[in-house]
């Protein structure tokens, strides 16, 4: 189970249940989340899909501790692309 909590503007607390929980700090600007969703759908959301995309390529317990959202595309560089269509279905 994935939960998300706003901390301050733009920034959240994602807890992952699985073997091991884990916590990570998640940064998202406003344009950011335009560009992911068009901003049809919450922050919260597009947070939680973005951790199901990693889940499905790595273990929570490999996800960095803190992050900014676009960084994901770095390391996977499908992300956006995968992201849009999931999120404007």
């Amino acid at each position: 189970m994935i939960s998300v909590t706003m901390v301050d503007t733009h920034t959240y607390e994602v807890v992952v249940e699985g073997e091991t929980e884990t916590s990570h700090r998640v940064h998202m600007s406003a344009e950011y989340h335009k560009k992911l969703c068009g901003g049809t759908m919450t922050q919260e959301w597009v947070i939680v899909q973005s951790f199901q995309f990693l889940l499905e390529r790595e273990p929570n317990t490999a996800i960095l501790a803190s992050f900014d959202l676009p960084d994901i595309n770095r390391y996977f560089p499908e992300f956006e692309t995968e992201m849009s269509t999931r999120l404007r279905q």
